[in-house]
């Protein structure tokens, strides 16, 4: 069980009625991410209430109206899923710090600066968005974000989604231990093994990661390595 004094009241209002339960805010949170957490751990008291500081419980007639069980722990789940849960303000600054944080690798390693064709660096990212003064929403899909946050730092900073297709020949004595690096870049457009056991590959990569990618190939095989850009996109 959580401990009483530490935890939080976490209310649900559904159906004209109050449901609340006191719980250990990380493991709630973790509970609704989907993660697999008992629910003895993340409450503090196993009991459902319609009003946690008068100590007044929910009846079970109105637990199976409502959730379809009188089983605490189910109701529980079940008020986890659908309330909103209040996170401690410095939760919330580390959520919205990784969210930032996902926002700028993923312009780094998609994007390129349109005159160069070079990634821009993750500082000069950041910078960008902190000019603009840029808000990252700890809730709102990265994806989307990373939407906004280019419109937000396109004025300000030239910058181009590319897609680079590249041909790569690979040794026969690294051949086999290329995979991991292939894949972790990638798609393979085209994958041939030649007679002499060396590997012919056609690779469609974000265009922010090309030297990225030439640097890991070249640590793999010493160097021992063929690469052509065919197109960019």
């Amino acid at each position: 069980m959580a401990a009483v004094d530490e935890a939080k009241i976490l209310k649900l209002k559904t159906h004209g009625q109050n449901f609340e339960i006191l719980v250990d805010t990380g493991k709630a949170l973790a509970i609704k991410n989907g993660m697999p957490v008992d629910m003895r751990d993340a409450l503090a008291m196993p009991r459902i209430y319609s009003d946690a500081k008068k100590n007044m419980e929910a009846s079970p007639n109105a637990l199976k109206t409502v959730f379809n069980t009188d089983d605490v722990f189910e109701v529980a789940k079940q008020i986890i899923q659908k309330a909103e849960i209040p996170l401690p303000t410095e939760y919330r600054e580390q959520m919205r710090e990784n969210k930032k944080k996902q926002i700028i690798y993923f312009i780094h390693t998609n994007a390129v600066d349109p005159q160069t064709h070079v990634p821009h660096p993750p500082q000069r990212i950041e910078n960008a968005l902190e000019q603009v003064k840029f808000h990252v929403d700890e809730f709102k899909d990265v994806q989307k974000q990373v939407e906004d946050a280019l419109k937000a730092i396109r004025p300000i900073l030239p910058i181009k989604f590319e897609v680079k297709e590249i041909e790569i020949k690979i040794p026969a004595q690294f051949a086999a231990k290329s995979h991991p690096v292939l894949n972790s870049f990638g798609k393979k457009l085209r994958e041939d093994w030649q007679n002499d056991g060396s590997l012919a590959v056609v690779m469609e990569i974000p265009g922010g990661l090309e030297v990225e990618f030439y640097e890991k190939l070249n640590a793999l095989t010493h160097g021992n390595v063929e690469s052509k850009l065919l197109r960019t996109r």
